[in-house]
């Protein structure tokens, strides 16, 4: 039995009744850019996050990058962030004209290391992004207060944690703003490319929602140079279906998770990730582990029909988008460990109990 990394087709089989009139609904009504639909969710989705305020969007590096821009990030300014990260979350500070300062990570979490924030901010420091990343949030608290003592944005990468919580609070709720993206692979995924940021302020998500309309709040009255960064009204649509069953979808990832750990236990050589103390919901978009002979472990998985991924293989100081700032191997020594033997296992939550017993075998007989 061939077990993929991600199975969108189950999770579509078990909605296709719910999402065809929603489609259809689109039709019926013309409204293709933007809407009614896109409205609807992003009031349903702003309840869910726990924020007043949700914005529509393209993709996910959209939210970051109009986030961004709303709170006046631009050229001249630092913003600091995890250097274990997709490249999106450091492409949108550079297309603002800053320039991202990159931060090590936590080995246990994986996300940013709180303890060397501080460490990295200057004069020109303007925001932080933590990355919550494989579905676990990063230590808000010691992030907010570094944030509040010297002025700082909190702007929260919460591209991989739709739902997840921290100390009862929701991913996005916390800081300034929160970035989603809802590329399919998400734990809340579109049917294309779509993202939202969430906010408590008012006055930044009225900037957002200008921008991303070619900088108009009223039909060819340009109160701003913008851009073309709306929401399709299918995505909409498909979206809203989706959050009333992402409740559900989240708990089964977090079930397989535990159910990999259990039988990971007795596996020598394997790390199993960690849940942090303040962690009160995980929602385990990725579920990596750790091993010391990473290529020979997924070209054997390969071999047995089991598809793995790396998230992700090079830490942004060593990309050549980013070879001008001068990092070398060892600046960051954290993430490049992690990075070089970091494995994601098959997790979505229609994976099977039987689909988990055979990954973790797999893995044992080659441990073994």
């Amino acid at each position: 039995m061939n077990v993929p990394f991600l199975d969108l087709k189950a999770q579509y089989a078990s909605l296709r009744e719910e999402i065809a009139p929603a489609l259809q609904g689109v039709l019926d009504n013309t409204a293709f850019a933007g809407g009614p639909y896109v409205a609807a969710f992003e009031k349903n989705f702003a309840s869910y996050c726990q924020a007043e305020h949700a914005v529509g969007v393209g993709s996910g590096t959209e939210a970051l990058w109009v986030a961004l821009l709303g709170l006046g990030i631009g050229p001249g300014d630092e913003v600091i962030t995890a250097v274990n990260t997709f490249i999106a979350t450091a492409e949108a500070i550079s297309f603002t004209g800053a320039t991202p300062v990159f931060v090590d990570v936590d080995a246990d979490s994986f996300n940013i290391d709180a303890n060397l924030i501080e460490a990295a901010i200057t004069d020109k420091t303007k925001a932080i992004i933590p990355v919550h990343l494989y579905g676990q949030m990063a230590d808000m608290d010691p992030i907010m207060d570094i944030a509040k003592r010297h002025n700082l944005h909190v702007i929260e990468d919460a591209a991989q944690a739709h739902g997840a919580e921290y100390k009862g609070k929701r991913a996005g709720s916390m800081g300034t703003a929160g970035c989603f993206s809802f590329y399919p692979g998400k734990n809340l995924g579109a049917y294309g490319e779509a993202g939202a940021v969430v906010t408590q302020d008012a006055e930044l998500a009225a900037k957002m929602r200008n921008f991303r309309d070619h900088g108009q709040a009223k039909k060819y009255h340009h109160g701003m140079v913008g851009w073309n960064a709306r929401m399709d009204g299918f995505q909409g649509a498909v979206l809203d279906v989706k959050l009333k069953h992402l409740p559900d979808w989240n708990q089964a990832r977090h079930n397989h998770a535990r159910l990999y750990n259990e039988l990971f236990a007795g596996v020598d050589g394997v790390t199993t990730p960690k849940e942090m103390p303040f962690t009160d919901t995980h929602v385990y978009h990725i579920y990596p582990i750790l091993v010391a002979q990473r290529e020979a472990l997924m070209a054997f998985l390969q071999e047995q029909g089991i598809a793995s991924g790396i998230h992700y293989p090079i830490p942004l100081h060593l990309q050549d988008a980013y070879a001008a700032m001068g990092h070398k191997a060892g600046d960051f020594p954290v993430a490049e460990r992690l990075c070089a033997s970091q494995v994601s296992l098959p997790m979505f939550a229609e994976l099977t109990e039987n689909q988990i017993k055979q990954v973790v075998a797999a893995v044992q007989q080659f441990m073994d």
